[in-house]
């Protein structure tokens, strides 16, 4: 899987308490990278978790599913790689990809849902979905 040209990009620097014995990023600071990503996106388009919680709003993750391919070790700079590539009236499909230049190390498709604070589903603002528009899916990824 290849980022559309759209997607949103956040660099992040490899830590060493995020490394496993063989001195590898342990898988699960992959998923951590993916949420710290799309978390931004969403704090770069003024609609982060706090302000949708203040609006009466969550989202949450309905599903993941993530594919290790290479790995990233001490020192490396990656870039996470994130766009939208479907919404429903309550549900959402985003991609992401973790990078170093043009060499993929990991993908991952989440599926999200917004609800209410009482955990009942709910369509999306218009104004989320207007400010999501620049990183829906442009073209079909690789």
């Amino acid at each position: 899987m290849t980022s559309p040209t759209n997607a949103h990009q956040l660099d992040i620097d490899v830590r060493f308490y995020e490394l496993d014995p063989y001195r590898h990023v342990n898988h699960s600071a992959y998923v951590q990278y993916f949420e710290t990503a799309r978390i931004a996106l969403l704090e770069d388009i003024d609609l982060g978790l706090i302000h949708l919680e203040d609006m009466g709003f969550r989202i949450v993750v309905t599903s993941i599913e993530t594919r290790f391919v290479k790995s990233a070790e001490m020192g490396d700079r990656l870039t996470v790689h994130t766009w939208v590539e479907g919404m429903k009236r309550a549900t959402a499909t985003w991609g992401q990809t973790i990078k170093k230049g043009d060499e993929v190390y990991a993908t991952q498709t989440v599926g999200a849902a917004i609800l209410t604070f009482k955990g009942k589903p709910t369509r999306w603002l218009p104004e989320f979905e207007s400010a999501m528009a620049p990183y829906f899916l442009a073209e079909k990824p690789d």
